[in-house]
């Protein structure tokens, strides 16, 4: 049995441990922001819904922007990305302070501040959490993503009562300006930090077609695609807890900024458990039953909540919420990290931040719709039935466990000479491979395929189909298409060490005395000789 790797592991590692504790700084402001907007929400409108749209306004942008921003951070300096969405959000932070000092504040105006601040989180959170894995080894990285959820929560735990002092004692632009300070430490951190940047031999990928691969890659990834799901199921339904809070303290029970604060901070505590339990419970426990049991968890939570009219009450209520959703998210997180290899990682998280966030958005607008028509009660009891929803789409879309696979580059391609003086952007490219398969291994031949198929539509190929001669039934051909040269390498400069066994398969099976035959072909219409001789100019000028 392997050595259990401690819960604390990552902290070994100066730059992660220096990044983490600058986060801290930072998520305590951020913590501190909200608790100011969504008070001051509550006391400029009497609209459950706006109070609601707060934690929606924040979210959504990360919905809403979050590809383009794994795309970015996968072609990109990752360490540049966040210190410029730090910068962004600090001037925010500072343009808002100053508005909501001199009273000049509106509720459409507040939710815009928060929707920019949302914009600033949404450019930074997929290169932050694609930057762990190069911080950490990675069989620290499960560690550092529960140590991360577990850093939020800390001050989760105690940010939100000490915003609430402050909301009490200067208002909400107290709470704004105190979130501008915290960006400071990060910022240092960050521009201290000098990252070993691999060197590509390939050109940056195309914006566009770096969203589309990651669209792909993720569609092609069955295991990614339910964790998607499930992230979605449970951001939609257990949004209601945290978007209706305001509610809860002001109005069932009776309660001020303080109690909001201190509501918050029981929520954040129960996140610290949960972070510090997780490395033990995915020992014991699958994937799926710790988020059946996160989703169950907070279905009792809601429930609480919604009939209690006591703090003493609700707040042990919130502290297994607040467990529960650490176990949740930090597993989904995981397990996208380390489903992905590190070419397309920022783009499989950011793909996994839009569904989760995009429930959030949806949920929060959804229970304060409930709860604006029927009160703050009946949304959390509809929301309860829709976590029990969540947990029961398990049975049909359970989430795998970790997988140890090796994702690192299989650099077994050479782009190999060729006679033709080909340009990076030559194409269409078809690439043909024989294979001579005997009648009795044609069954596990195609079971193979089957595989290969979806290796190489996840990398990039189109057009793939398998041919079977007639005149020889002992040849199999596989076809496919990339839309040009550079593609090509780059498409084989994808494949993974976990694809290699598939590869070794088919050759396996492979009959010839010779190794699969591979034909490239670069696809040309029937011209003119004329109209050719043009044509090759116009080549050679690009």
């Amino acid at each position: 049995m392997p050595d259990r790797i401690s819960p604390l592991a990552p902290f070994r590692h100066d730059t992660f441990r220096r990044i983490w504790a600058a986060s801290l700084i930072s998520n305590f402001g951020g913590l501190v922001q909200s608790v100011g907007a969504a008070w001051m929400m509550a006391s400029i409108s009497s609209s459950a819904n706006m109070v609601a749209l707060v934690q929606a306004s924040t979210a959504l942008p990360i919905m809403l922007f979050s590809l383009a921003s794994g795309a970015l951070a996968d072609s990109f300096d990752r360490r540049r990305i966040m210190l410029t969405a730090q910068v962004f959000m600090l001037a925010v932070s500072i343009t808002l302070t100053l508005v909501a000092w001199y009273g000049l504040i509106t509720p459409w105006m507040l939710l815009g501040f928060t929707f920019l601040i949302g914009c600033g989180t949404a450019l930074n959170n997929p290169a932050w959490q694609a930057s762990v894995g190069d911080m950490v080894p990675r069989e620290d990285l499960p560690a550092a993503v529960a140590l991360n959820s577990m850093g939020f929560n800390i001050t989760r735990s105690v940010g939100p009562a000490v915003g609430g002092a402050i909301v009490a004692a200067a208002g909400a632009a107290g709470a704004f300006a105190a979130n501008a300070f915290s960006y400071f430490a990060l910022i240092f951190a960050l521009l201290r930090w000098k990252p070993a940047l691999p060197e590509s031999p390939l050109p940056r990928e195309p914006f566009g077609r770096a969203i589309s691969a990651g669209l792909r890659y993720v569609s092609m990834s069955p295991n990614i695609g339910k964790v998607l799901l499930r992230s979605f199921a449970f951001g939609l339904s257990t949004s209601a807890i945290l978007a209706l809070l305001p509610l809860v303290a002001r109005d069932l029970v009776m309660g001020g900024p303080l109690t909001y604060g201190i509501l918050l901070g029981c929520f954040g505590v129960g996140a610290i458990g949960g972070a510090l339990a997780s490395a033990r419970m995915r020992e014991t426990l699958s994937s799926e039953a710790i988020v059946r049991m996160a989703f169950s968890g907070f279905a009792l939570s809601a429930v609480v909540t919604a009939f209690s009219n006591n703090s003493m009450v609700t707040g042990p209520a919130l502290f297994v919420a607040g467990a529960c959703w650490v176990l949740a998210l930090s597993l989904f997180n995981t397990t996208v990290q380390l489903s992905t290899p590190r070419w397309v990682v920022a783009r499989a998280l950011s793909l996994y931040q839009t569904m989760t966030f995009g429930g959030i958005a949806g949920g929060s607008w959804l229970w304060g719709v409930i709860a604006d028509g029927r009160g703050a009660s009946n949304a959390l009891l509809w929301a309860a039935v829709a976590m029990v929803a969540g947990a029961a789409l398990g049975l049909r879309y359970g989430l795998p466990q970790f997988e140890s696979l090796n994702l690192d580059p299989l650099n077994r391609f050479s782009e190999p000479q060729l006679p033709l003086d080909l340009k990076p952007r030559s194409g269409p490219i078809v690439v043909l491979i024989d294979y001579e398969i005997a009648q009795e291994d044609v069954s596990a031949f195609l079971t193979a395929m089957t595989e290969r198929r979806r290796i190489r539509i996840r990398d990039g190929a189109g057009h793939w189909a398998l041919m079977h001669d007639l005149e020889n039934p002992a040849i199999w051909t596989e076809t496919y298409h990339v839309p040009t040269w550079i593609e090509y390498v780059r498409h084989n400069q994808r494949r993974t060490q976990a694809d290699a066994e598939n590869g070794d398969r088919l050759r396996a099976l492979h009959r010839g005395k010779e190794p699969p035959r591979v034909h490239r072909m670069i696809e040309r219409q029937t011209i003119l000789p004329t109209e050719y001789e043009r044509y090759k100019q116009q080549v050679d000028m690009h």
